[in-house]
């Protein structure tokens, strides 16, 4: 399925599945070739015996984003660390655009990020305010505060991103 204006097809977003720990060499590749990737990274304090060092993680480990054409998919196979792309029927299964953009803004607006086990079931809600205004996902209540769980079904994967409980509505 490809999203056309017109006669013009125009990029989506698809995850592209890699060998496991290669998605930062992945995305390297992809932006040595001018290919439009997303790699959602989040922020971890680790400790060690002797130091404590913030350090960069994958936030969906296993998966790229990258931006295309399906007709395009090809040089993005043929990339040492591709395993595939998440897949439908045999085609490239394309992702939301409204969900990527939202994540990748939240990102780079410095939004509290990390791993989440993959929901399904769950109030949802839509971000009327702040940095992920717009995004929708399932609100989930911490003691701490909100946490708004963002699920990309194709993939199977979810983020939490904490959350000002006014800054949601719920989803229509």
């Amino acid at each position: 399925m490809t999203a056309q204006v017109g006669s013009v097809a125009i990029p989506q977003w698809y995850a592209a599945y890699t060998s496991p720990r290669h998605e930062k060499s992945v995305a390297r590749q992809l932006e040595e070739r001018h290919i439009d990737c997303f790699l959602p990274l989040y922020r971890s304090m680790r400790r060690w015996k002797d130091r404590r060092k913030e350090v960069a993680l994958i936030l969906f480990p296993g998966y790229v984003f990258v931006r295309m054409l399906p007709s395009d998919r090809l040089p993005v196979l043929q990339l040492p660390g591709v395993v595939r792309f998440v897949t439908f029927h045999g085609s490239p299964s394309p992702l939301p655009e409204n969900e990527i953009e939202a994540l990748r803004k939240g990102l780079e607006n410095h939004i509290r990020a990390k791993s989440h086990p993959y929901l399904k079931a769950g109030r949802r809600v839509r971000v009327k305010n702040g940095a992920m205004a717009g995004a929708q996902g399932i609100l989930i209540r911490r003691k701490q505060g909100c946490r708004l769980i963002i699920s990309l079904d194709a993939i199977m994967r979810s983020v939490a991103l904490e959350i000002d409980e006014e800054d949601v509505e719920p989803a229509s």
